[in-house]
């Protein structure tokens, strides 16, 4: 596996493949690799003949106050991960290198930006779509794999991929969880031992909902919260309801709608959802 923490360096080493017609799957990442993110590998891997992960924690998707500081950072071990889940290029940059000016353009999202996570974290996605766009440019993968866990991300990926028509398939995998549910996350780490004992109460009543098969979207949201409410730690940062991958409000579910929750323990913001197809 080749370690690259440059552009040029990356333009080079990607040329090699590409003279050789060589397909490549991409996996953007902040590091502090676990399951999750290797089953994003494995699906790369298996799909294409080069497999890029980059590592990088994006200041500009992080808000003031929010945990850019204390985001797990972990090289030596997730270079290790990287290695021997079969990837062949891991891209390391410093902010600096991807933003050498500063940050003078900003893409702005406006679609499915307002709500869920957008509404807690203004300027969240722009920052993520920036860093995208970047990304995509520099690597032209063919394929890039994201995590269905982090679902609205997913779906502004997708729609970005569309409005710039980049011709990148955008392909999220299913999130890989603990024995008890919990959603597998580079911030489980800052979970203290009594929060990652109720950490799996967020999964259970997501469950509970979808079990509900209740088509009045408030009361999906309602039962949720009446489960969240439970938990003698941390704090409610929303539970809300939307059609997906549209992310627009919607009072009777009759097709695909999204479920998702934000909790705040101490140091770890926790994101989980479900998807319930009405149509089945």
């Amino acid at each position: 596996m080749l370690v690259v923490t440059t552009i040029k360096e990356l333009t080079q080493v990607l040329a090699r493949y590409r003279s050789t017609n060589q397909t490549i799957g991409f996996v953007p990442t902040m590091g502090a690799l676990h399951a999750g993110h290797q089953s994003l590998f494995s699906a790369a891997r298996e799909r294409h003949d080069v497999v890029v992960v980059s590592i990088f924690v994006n200041p500009l998707q992080f808000g003031p106050g929010e945990d850019y500081e204390t985001y797990p950072r972990q090289q030596s071990l997730d270079e290790q991960v990287a290695k021997e889940s079969g990837c062949d290029v891991l891209f390391c940059p410093t902010v600096k290198e991807m933003y050498p000016s500063g940050y003078p353009q900003v893409v702005h999202v406006k679609q499915g930006a307002d709500v869920m996570c957008g509404r807690s974290r203004p300027g969240h996605f722009d920052g993520v779509a920036t860093v995208v766009l970047k990304l995509f440019s520099l690597i032209q993968p063919n394929e890039a794999f994201f995590g269905e866990k982090d679902a609205q991300q997913l779906a502004i990926i997708k729609q970005l991929v569309k409005e710039f028509f980049l011709p990148i398939i955008v392909t999220g995998c299913p999130t890989v969880r603990e024995e008890d549910g919990l959603a597998k996350s580079s911030r489980n780490v800052n979970l203290t031992a009594e929060e990652r004992r109720y950490a799996p109460v967020l999964y259970k009543a997501l469950q509970k909902a979808k079990a509900s098969r209740k088509r009045d979207t408030s009361v999906l949201v309602s039962d949720v919260l009446a489960t969240l409410t439970s938990i003698p730690v941390g704090e409610i940062d929303y539970v809300e309801a939307y059609e997906y991958p549209s992310l627009k409000k919607v009072n009777e579910a009759n097709a695909l709608v999204i479920v998702a929750l934000a909790y705040q323990f101490q140091k770890a913001r926790l994101i989980d959802h479900i998807v319930i197809d009405f149509n089945n």
